[in-house]
């Protein structure tokens, strides 16, 4: 007789199958492939293949009652020193309030691509601030994220991204550009004429917002982020890098834990290998306490565990999934 666990993985599997295949009606893969971004995209997918991207916000960056603190520099180093044996990429989320200063100090630890973040698409300032690193570092940054699930959050539309997206390029043609949007809402049919424009894609892929997440193995979860990055390369061409998925460390009544964590990066890590085309990023790098009680202020609306994704606690203590993260072999310059 089949065991009840195996009876239940399989039954899982299938509601996954059922629900990915259904997701999209597009005709075939679309991408952008231009001649100018190509070095940036070949830096880029080199990371992707030998190296490690982790999503980072500076842990000095916050929003205290409504107000932004302004990223320090010193404290961008303590970060980035902690995370450099493991991680050579980094994924920002903003280039305002001081946090274009990461480029800087990366660049100095020797990291080996980094893609910056512009939050808000309509701020002139915050992307000129990303360009100004872009230009200050041509070997480290890769590339420009345009916005973060800012078309899933209806703060702006597809169209308005795309056209954002064709100005960017028009001033910065070597950087290969993109923006981070839920799985699903990239296999909206809707999606294509964006997916066409973009020369990678970051997407956010999280089984713990999946209803039946509390009651499966982490096995399967990691099984659910492949899944869907299959389902994903059905309607784009160009690389994909995961930019966010994972589990929080707390609230435990809510099923999450440091060990669930670690378990599930341990699974994820065996079944998805790293490849020019496809990999993931861990998601995040520090914990960010404020999130609880001012994350309405960027558009979001926070739960207990917005607080505790990182792999790191906010004064850079190590939680356990770390362990399961290999060091990085040194690299030859």
């Amino acid at each position: 007789m089949m065991s009840l666990t195996r009876s239940f993985r399989l039954a899982t599997l299938l509601v996954l199958f059922v629900v990915l295949a259904g997701a999209s009606s597009f005709a075939g893969p679309v991408c952008q492939k231009r001649a100018e971004a190509m070095p940036a995209l070949r830096r880029l997918e080199d990371v992707m293949m030998t190296g490690r991207f982790v999503a980072y916000d500076p842990t000095s960056l916050q929003f205290v009652n409504g107000r932004a603190t302004r990223a320090d520099e010193a404290s961008i180093l303590e970060d980035l020193k902690v995370l450099r044996p493991r991680f050579d990429g980094l994924i920002t989320y903003t280039s305002a309030n001081g946090a274009d200063k990461v480029a800087d100090v990366a660049a100095k630890l020797g990291y080996r691509a980094l893609i910056m973040g512009v939050y808000d698409i309509a701020s002139r300032e915050e992307l000129a601030s990303a360009l100004a690193a872009a230009k200050r570092h041509p070997e480290l940054v890769v590339g420009l994220s345009i916005g973060n699930e800012a078309v899933f959050s209806k703060r702006v539309t597809f169209d308005q991204i795309a056209s954002t997206v064709t100005m960017v390029r028009r001033m910065a043609p070597a950087l290969a550009l993109t923006t981070t949007e839920p799985f699903h809402v990239f296999l909206q049919p809707a999606a294509q004429p964006l997916l066409s424009q973009l020369d990678f894609m970051l997407v956010n892929v999280h089984p713990i917002y999946e209803p039946w997440f509390r009651y499966i193995l982490d096995e399967i979860a990691a099984d659910f982020v492949v899944q869907a990055v299959d389902k994903l390369a059905d309607v784009y061409c160009g690389p994909i890098l995961v930019k966010e998925t994972g589990e929080p460390t707390a609230p435990e009544q809510a099923g999450y834990t440091p060990t669930r964590q670690a378990l599930f990066y341990e699974a994820l890590y065996r079944k998805f290998p790293s490849t020019r085309e496809r990999a993931f990023a861990y998601f995040c790098a520090f914990d960010a306490p404020w999130r609880a009680n001012d994350g309405l202020l960027l558009g979001i609306h926070p739960g207990q565990e917005d607080s505790h994704w990182g792999i790191y606690d906010e004064k850079r203590r190590p939680k356990p999934a770390v362990n399961v993260i290999p060091l990085l072999p040194k690299m030859a310059k």
